[in-house]
């Protein structure tokens, strides 16, 4: 995807004096110029454009705002008084895996005064003796090289900074992970429950049909035994009934 057409996607039916942040890494140009930003990004404060085939900065609008420039993987050689020129209140810039080789490369950087952070990782010029304390012997107002201020403590992260105090802000206003997992855990205890339940139920039902079965039968058979005592009581009544006869008969024959 060329340049101008992924910019016009990353506006989003916005205006371009409405974009603060632009990343259009990956996509190419077709000269190796800047293509598709104009003077109307003017509230531009990030702007990312790594590995898209730049060669020149010489095409960059105006940007007085811009203050972090992600230019890494891309074919740039010298030629950045453009950047002091065009965005002045620049604070980062990286151009790591570029084509810069010599100091003389970087000597432009020195009219961006409020540069504090510069990366030059995998560049050419980083094999030169003393790299390092020339870079800032050159540009004094940089603070961090290559991530690291001149006795080596590394630079802090402060975009993951800005993303835990976001973290905090947001967690003021509603539950945070550990609200959601306990949730979690919640439901999946009332799931357990509802199927123990269900078991539990079941196995109930179960048990009560077969105790009605088992008391049909106790039912069943005492009812029977009743029917028999019945009959064999119809018996012994007729029994004696027919022994009283026979006495009669006996004494009518006397």
């Amino acid at each position: 995807m060329d340049m101008k057409k992924r910019i016009s996607l990353e506006l989003r039916n916005r205006t371009p004096a409405e974009v603060a942040e632009l990343v259009v890494d990956n996509c190419r140009t077709s000269d190796g110029e800047v293509e598709g930003l104009t003077d109307d990004f003017k509230e531009l404060e990030f702007l990312s454009m790594v590995n898209v085939g730049l060669t020149s900065l010489a095409k960059l609008p105006s940007l007085p705002k811009l203050r972090k420039l992600e230019l890494s993987d891309n074919n740039i050689a010298g030629h950045l008084e453009m950047l002091s020129e065009k965005c002045p209140n620049l604070t980062y810039l990286n151009l790591s895996g570029n084509k810069i080789k010599e100091l003389s490369n970087v000597e432009a950087l020195q009219n961006l005064k409020n540069l504090k952070s510069l990366d030059l990782f995998n560049c050419e010029i980083t094999t030169l003796e003393e790299y390092r304390e020339s870079i800032f012997e050159l540009l004094p107002q940089v603070t961090y090289l290559d991530g690291f201020d001149q006795e080596d403590n590394e630079a802090p992260n402060s975009e993951a900074d800005d993303d835990d105090d976001d973290d905090d802000e947001e967690g003021e206003g509603r539950a945070g992970p550990k609200g959601d997992y306990d949730e979690e855990d919640e439901d999946e205890d009332e799931d357990e429950e509802v199927s123990e339940g269900g078991e539990v139920g079941l196995s109930y039902l179960m048990k009560e049909r077969i105790q009605d079965e088992e008391d049909d039968d106790d039912y069943a058979e005492e009812e029977e035994d009743e029917q028999k005592a019945g009959v064999q009581g119809e018996k012994r009544k007729r029994g004696a009934e027919d022994e009283g006869e026979d006495d009669d008969d006996d004494d009518d024959d006397d």
